[in-house]
């Protein structure tokens, strides 16, 4: 198949165009400029300039193509909400293309839409009082879902990792060093789920190609302890390991301390029964005891 991927010089989105390719797929890749279409041209995919605010760029790829795999967002925090509706036109622009044929949409959302300090399963969907602005991608998928698409949600957990990775790990990498100290809110014990990249990329190619309207989670490891996570940051930095309340935390984590209060633990049994998915690549502890994580901010 020919599939169209939106986000495909990013760091899941990268991942996932080499595992269509390998798996003998042709991809057609978003690119919103000439340093990300030559990268594209590079490892062997076609090049469909265009960009998240441009709809009739988007609504063309879709129609080129034979599936939309669906990857970009605007990592912009400080104009979050405004980006989740940039998502959510971008969905239902390329939802107006498919609707009515067999071709499947893949999206992009994110278990912690979900912080029930619960384990949250592919089941629970979104509710019409859900404060997340990042709901607008799974609102937009019920919208073209209605309209006849064939459009499945992959759920990612707040750690995608591997090496390259600059999500939120990296994030708190950062934050210790410039704090001189790596920090947990409390006693530590809200979980975040992980995955690595590479099971994640294999991930939304066996959902694309089963076909099947469905919620997905990309979930390798269900949820580990965020204090583990700031003593493995803080050992291979050699800084204290500390425990922040209240004020001490909002100054240290600042806008990030929603996402570092996260109790957001996902299964993804069911996913893994439907798509025959294991998560075969190393865990999250595992990949930041490596040198990749900490080389690169020396």
């Amino acid at each position: 198949m020919r599939i169209f991927v939106t986000g495909a010089t990013g760091f899941v989105g990268s991942a996932i165009v080499k595992e269509l390719l390998d798996a003998g797929h042709k991809v057609l890749s978003l690119a919103r400029s000439a340093s990300s279409a030559d990268q594209l041209i590079a490892i062997g995919a076609e090049v469909h300039r265009g960009s998240l605010d441009d709809l009739e760029s988007l609504k063309r790829g879709a129609e080129l193509a034979d599936g939309v795999i669906h990857t970009a967002f605007i990592h912009d925090f400080s104009k979050f909400g405004e980006n989740c509706e940039t998502d959510r036109g971008a969905i239902e622009a390329m939802g107006s293309i498919l609707a009515g044929t067999d071709k499947p949409l893949i999206i992009t959302s994110g278990t912690g839409l979900f912080n029930l300090g619960r384990l949250v399963t592919e089941d629970d969907q979104i509710t019409v009082g859900s404060a997340s602005p990042r709901k607008a991608s799974e609102e937009a998928a019920a919208v073209v879902a209605a309209q006849g698409v064939k459009i499945s949600i992959v759920r990612l957990p707040p750690s995608v990792h591997d090496a390259g990775d600059y999500g939120f790990v990296p994030l708190l990498i950062a934050l210790a060093r410039e704090k001189s100290m790596s920090a947990y809110i409390g006693d530590g014990d809200n979980r975040w789920p992980a995955v690595h990249r590479l099971d994640a990329a294999r991930l939304f190619r066996l959902a694309l190609e089963k076909n099947v309207p469905s919620i997905y989670h990309a979930v390798g490891e269900e949820g580990l302890l965020f204090r583990e996570i700031a003593e493995v940051i803080g050992k291979n930095l050699a800084l204290p390991v500390v425990s922040k309340s209240g004020e001490d935390a909002a100054e240290y984590f600042g806008w990030f301390q929603h996402f570092a209060s996260l109790n957001s633990p996902a299964s993804s049994e069911q996913t893994r029964k439907a798509l025959n998915w294991q998560p075969t690549h190393r865990g999250l502890i595992a990949d930041l005891d490596s040198e990749a994580y900490f080389k690169r901010s020396e």
